[in-house]
């Protein structure tokens, strides 16, 4: 071993030693080695920054911002809603089709970007949950690497060995040749991950417990006594409400009904309108209304106002959170408002929101609260668009909006272009499935689409791009060359020949397999399949065998990405929102990666016969 080698693999045990204590944050660790490669003459300053010009790092950048396009749109929420829909409330269904969900795309499209695009979807389903992200980030970021085990294209490692077979003269694999194998690491991988989420909660860290303590809609639902008050009803032709706007019509006056919400159809899609003074009912529009006053009976209203009531699931328009929102305004000391009634200032028609709910000293007030006089330190629990509740925050003469929901983080501002988004995103995985336009091309189309049709901002974008999860992939990337440069991988390669070429096909599977998965902890799974193809070929040539089996426990391998946070961008991604340790990876990741190395060990020759 030369001294530039023990250099280089001291640097890596160093590193390796910081990611696990988790002293230093990992994006400065790796910022320390590409100044440690290039002080010490091991790298040129061009070598060691070449992963800031890598097309991964930038299709890992535009993968962020897409995925921020889908979240601003409500794509990504809709998801989750199906996902929701489908498992209720286990998240053991929740588990099992998110991952199953995940590896299904991934077959056919950049698997970093599948998990890029579902992160947010887990954020979600796991707030509504009311469980810990962590409990399914790690399966999400397994999934995303056992997708690569699905089809010829899911990953480039696959099409590396493929081509090193056909530059051999030696027939390819078939498009679908790797996935029998990717099913059964799938199906294995589901049952383990159900069996170790066990181990994957984070929910003792004090950001976990200053989340969940957020209030919700529930919470305010509570706190100002609002259940049995809300309804939903339908306005038919002929009613005497058609063609006039909610002032001429004094319901709260006549009946305690407040109009909260219309809901109205445009363009074949249900829109939410916001209930101001001036607003003027159609036929056929579906009111949200809040009956302060229990004396009038509903029937009746109906009745005489000839309104169709409708099922109202959820409390308190729960389930229309998206649309409709809620927020405690608090008068401040020199407030005009102070002494006056709602009916006095007007409140709906000057800020477009409705009070449904007074707090005074604590306790919620009850019957006709537009006409209690407002005093100091009452709280307000104002209801209607969520942007006109935004535009509230602006209004600091009169009153100060204390608190918003939790349900506030899941409102999509761009929710109209959803359609626009879906667009954005089909053509990026079209054009990534033809191989003639590369994946980052593809990723910043997109991007640029969705900047063309609203469905991100500028700031946005930029905001949305996770910087220290890119450095800490530039910063790793050196360690690739620097073991090439150093004859680091030549002379592990030479030791596996000596080591296992006397012990059969399947003892030599086992140690291509270890080799492989060994150096894919310190360099890129591409990378290890460039350097690793030939060597299977030859090895198998040397034992007289067939090169499939060999070839494809390479491909296998470079996928089985599962030990460390840095083996692969897809680990590297969930490891800020799963809120994980180097460690965490660790415990999870090394029990699975033996049952893969297993069981394809012994599969891969039924598949492929020696």
């Amino acid at each position: 071993m030369t001294g530039e080698l023990l250099w280089v693999v001291t640097l890596l045990v160093i590193a390796m030693v910081l990611f696990a204590r988790n002293s230093l944050r990992m994006d400065i660790v790796a910022l320390l080695v590409i100044i440690a490669f290039v002080l010490s003459g091991t790298l040129t300053i061009n070598e060691a920054l070449a992963g800031f010009s890598d097309p991964n790092v930038i299709l890992i950048a535009a993968l962020f911002v897409v995925g921020h396009g889908l979240v601003r749109t409500g794509v990504a929420y809709q998801v989750g809603d199906w996902l929701m829909k489908v498992a209720g409330n286990s998240e053991t269904r929740m588990l099992v089709l998110l991952m199953l969900t995940v590896a299904g795309l991934g077959a056919f499209m950049s698997s970093t970007g599948v998990v890029a695009i579902f992160i947010p979807v887990v954020i979600s389903v796991s707030a509504r949950m009311k469980t810990s992200p962590a409990r399914l980030m790690m399966p999400l970021s397994f999934a995303g690497l056992i997708s690569g085990m699905m089809t010829l294209v899911a990953t480039p490692p696959n099409m590396v060995v493929n081509s090193e077979l056909l530059r051999e003269g030696f027939g390819g694999f078939g498009f679908f040749g790797v996935t029998p194998v990717g099913l059964v690491v799938l199906m294995m991988g589901v049952g383990y991950m159900l069996i170790a989420r066990r181990w994957l909660s984070s929910d003792n860290t004090l950001q976990d417990k200053q989340r969940w303590k957020r209030r919700t809609f529930r919470d305010l639902i509570r706190d100002y006594r609002l259940t049995g008050r809300a309804r939903r009803v339908t306005v038919r032709p002929g009613s005497p409400l058609v063609g006039r706007t909610l002032d001429d019509l004094h319901l709260r006056s006549r009946y305690g009904a407040n109009v909260v919400g219309i809901e109205r159809w445009r363009k074949f899609r249900r829109v939410m309108v916001s209930a101001t003074g001036h607003t003027e009912l159609f036929a056929r529009d579906v009111l949200l209304l809040d009956m302060s006053d229990s004396g009038i009976p509903f029937r009746q209203f109906c009745t005489d106002e000839m309104l169709e009531p409708m099922v109202l699931r959820g409390e308190y328009f729960s389930e229309q959170s998206r649309d409709v929102g809620m927020a405690e305004v608090s008068l401040i000391p020199d407030s005009e408002l102070l002494g006056k009634t709602l009916r006095d200032v007007a409140f709906r028609s000057v800020y477009g929101l409705n009070v449904v709910g007074i707090r005074r000293q604590g306790e919620a007030l009850e019957g006709r609260l537009v006409d209690e006089e407002l005093q100091l330190g009452d709280m307000l629990l104002v209801i209607g668009d969520w942007k006109l509740i935004r535009q509230l925050q602006q209004q600091m003469h009169d009153f100060i909006v204390l608190n918003l929901p939790a349900e506030v983080d899941e409102v999509a501002p761009a929710l109209s272009q959803a359609p626009h988004a879906l667009f954005c995103l089909a053509l990026m995985v079209a054009l990534m499935l033809t191989d003639d336009v590369p994946n980052a091309i593809a990723a910043i189309i997109a991007c640029i689409l969705m900047g063309k049709f609203r469905c991100i901002t500028m700031e946005g974008a930029y905001k949305a791009i996770h910087w220290p999860s890119l450095l800490l992939i530039i910063g790793m990337m050196p360690f690739a060359l620097a073991l090439q440069k150093t004859g680091g991988v030549a002379l592990i390669v030479k030791g596996l020949m000596e080591v296992s070429g006397g012990y059969g096909p399947y003892m030599m599977l086992l140690s291509l397999f270890i080799l492989c998965a060994g150096i894919g902890l310190f360099i890129s799974n591409t990378a290890t399949a460039v350097l690793m193809a030939p060597i299977a070929i030859a090895a198998a040539h040397q034992m007289g065998v067939s090169p499939y089996p060999f070839t494809m426990i390479i491909a296998i391998a470079a996928s089985a990405a599962f030990m460390t946070p840095v083996s692969s961008p897809v680990n590297t991604l969930v490891m800020v929102p799963g809120n994980y340790k180097f460690g965490d990876f660790i415990r999870i990741g090394v029990p699975f990666t033996l049952l893969v190395m297993v069981v394809s060990v012994f599969l891969v020759p039924v598949l492929f016969p020696f």
